[in-house]
């Protein structure tokens, strides 16, 4: 059975996301030393599954990209999730804040998108889609053969994991800031969530680069 990796960037006090959705804070502390963390993270992933409006940014944004992160996001397998099992063509409707955040700091940093097709893009074309409930899908996923089931979110798709007890690692970057207020990580949890400290790596710019899982009962 392989286990499910939730990993997501977090600030100080535990959002996943500002009010609207807005990343840049998370953005700003992303260095070097980060984007190594996260490209370890990401190929020792099989498939990468997320909610509908998280795979519709990167849908948007990975294909034309050229930084490291790119070949593991467009070469592995992906799985959307979405309640009524459809995925609609991109349009401008489905832009999220966290996209448009992630292409201004790419500017600022003088990076644009080029207009070369990267490898592995075709891999966003034809996304199988999980409609069912999502411990049935989760466990059927589980149940198959091969590397770990690597979770992206969106917000509401990474707190319905944590609350039905499905995530069996959280790989949690830990950025400097606090939010006061946002897209809270696990405000869904019935109840209190016991885990244990894996690993701590504090990274170049203090981001602190945790490894957790549930504790055993």
């Amino acid at each position: 059975m392989r286990k499910l990796i939730l990993k997501m960037s977090i600030s100080a006090d535990g959002f996943v996301g500002g009010p609207n959705g807005e990343i840049d804070w998370l953005l700003r502390t992303l260095d070097d030393s980060a984007i190594t963390w996260l490209l370890d993270t990401l190929w020792q992933a099989g498939v990468h599954i997320m909610g509908s409006r998280t795979f519709y940014d990167m849908a948007a944004y990975w294909p034309n990209s050229s930084e490291p992160l790119a070949a593991p996001m467009n070469e592995i397998p992906k799985i959307v999730f979405s309640g009524n099992g459809l995925l609609e063509p991109a349009s401008a409707e489905h832009t999220t804040q966290a996209l448009k955040d992630s292409i201004q700091i790419k500017l600022e940093k003088g990076i644009n998108h080029s207009n070369v097709i990267s490898p592995g893009a075709s891999s966003w074309l034809k996304v199988p889609v999980a409609s069912g409930d999502l411990a049935t899908e989760i466990s059927k996923l589980k149940q198959q053969e091969g590397k770990s089931i690597l979770a992206h979110g969106g917000a509401s798709f990474a707190q319905n994991l944590a609350r039905l007890g499905l995530v069996d690692e959280y790989r949690l970057l830990v950025h400097p800031v606090v939010l006061g207020k946002g897209l809270p990580l696990f405000s869904a949890l019935r109840n209190q969530l016991n885990l244990v400290l894996e690993s701590s790596t504090v990274l170049k710019t203090g981001v602190i680069a945790n490894i957790y899982k549930p504790a055993v009962n």
